[in-house]
């Protein structure tokens, strides 16, 4: 599912013909918030004039206009409440939180295309049923339980980073590197924690097939442009499906509407999801039966002047129901999981 979304409204204020300044509403790229600032009115008339998304006969189409020495934020948040029956009736709630904050600097641009820095800020996860929660956040100390340490360790060698980025203006993600440096700092983060050394090298491994330029292109390419690259009308759809498991059986679809774009924003609209879907194995009397399906829906923002994604909220809910029959009874066990997928969640 691609994730990300959501940018900056410029509206200028009445200005009177003796009045070289404008007031503009942006979003603050460290921040991530709307600020109103006054620059020179000259400066807002080449702006709206070309900006980065804008449209040829109707037809919008999504490129980068981002600022030399301009630090853009990036922080994907996702909540997940998830609520078992088991065949008794009894309920299980259980609730997961994950955030990645990171932010990118241009460097400079030349020749269509940007040097940027990826800087690597903090992870923060955490976990709550049955009255106890637990949390392991890169910005606090490390926490008291042993198996919380690990992660810890790992997630903390991981952040306060930097990769280098290569991207051109239509978004296309060129290069990202840095790596091994990152490798060679989580291997060292491991030593004191994991003896063997061929235990060490298979978390390393791990973390290599998530963490790696393969893997962070994709993830940049789909969600930083999400306007087909022919372009789009208000109120045009298109459709992106991609595998939701190992063997490429199941597919979701994400259905996009580009719902309007003005006033320095650019608002896209996200449904779809996987149908539902139900499998059935029997063996002599007993059947055993799976069903599932996911549901979403949310929007997406981006900054109309730049490019970059300033926000996206979308909720994604799935249902699975497992049952075992004899064809006289049957049991069932629903898992019910509700979720929020935001980029930029500070952002208005």
């Amino acid at each position: 599912m691609k994730n990300i979304a959501a940018l900056a409204f410029i509206s200028i204020a009445l200005i009177s013909c003796k009045k070289e300044t404008a007031t503009i509403t942006k979003v603050d790229p460290k921040t991530g918030k709307t600020i109103t600032v006054e620059v020179p009115a000259d400066s807002v008339k080449e702006i709206t004039a070309n900006p980065a998304i804008k449209d040829s006969l109707g037809i919008y189409t999504q490129t980068f206009k981002l600022e030399k020495g301009k630090t853009y934020p990036l922080t994907t948040y996702q909540r997940d409440v998830k609520t078992m029956s088991d065949p008794q009736g009894k309920t299980i709630n259980g609730t997961s939180e994950s955030t990645d904050e990171m932010s990118f600097t241009v460097n400079d641009v030349k020749n269509g295309i940007y040097d940027i820095t990826i800087n690597l800020i903090g992870k923060r996860n955490s976990q709550s049923a049955e009255g106890k929660t637990i949390v392991v956040d890169t910005k606090q100390p490390i926490p008291k339980e042993d198996n919380l340490k690990m992660i810890w360790n790992v997630n903390r060698a991981l952040t306060g980073n930097k990769l280098n980025m290569k991207m051109d203006t239509k978004g296309n993600v060129i290069s990202i590197t840095g790596f091994d440096a990152i490798y060679t700092k989580i291997t060292n983060a491991l030593g004191t924690l994991i003896k063997d050394a061929n235990q060490k090298a298979s978390v390393v491994a791990s973390l290599k097939e998530s963490f790696n330029e393969k893997v962070l292109k994709q993830q940049f390419g789909k969600n930083l442009t999400i306007i087909p690259k022919k372009g789009v009308k208000i109120g045009e759809k298109w459709s992106e499906s991609e595998n939701a498991d190992p063997s490429g059986k199941i597919k979701v679809t994400s259905n996009y509407v580009l719902k309007s774009v003005g006033n320095g924003i650019a608002e896209i609209s996200v449904t779809g999801g996987i149908p539902k879907k139900e499998e059935k194995k029997t063996q002599g009397p007993m059947t055993h039966s799976i069903s599932s399906e996911l549901a979403q829906n949310g929007t997406i923002k981006f900054d109309q002047n730049t490019g970059w994604i300033t926000n996206q909220n979308i909720s994604v809910k799935t249902t699975q129901i497992e049952t075992i029959s004899d064809g006289k009874q049957s049991q069932s066990m629903k898992s019910v999981s509700n979720s929020s997928v935001m980029v930029n969640p500070s952002s208005k």
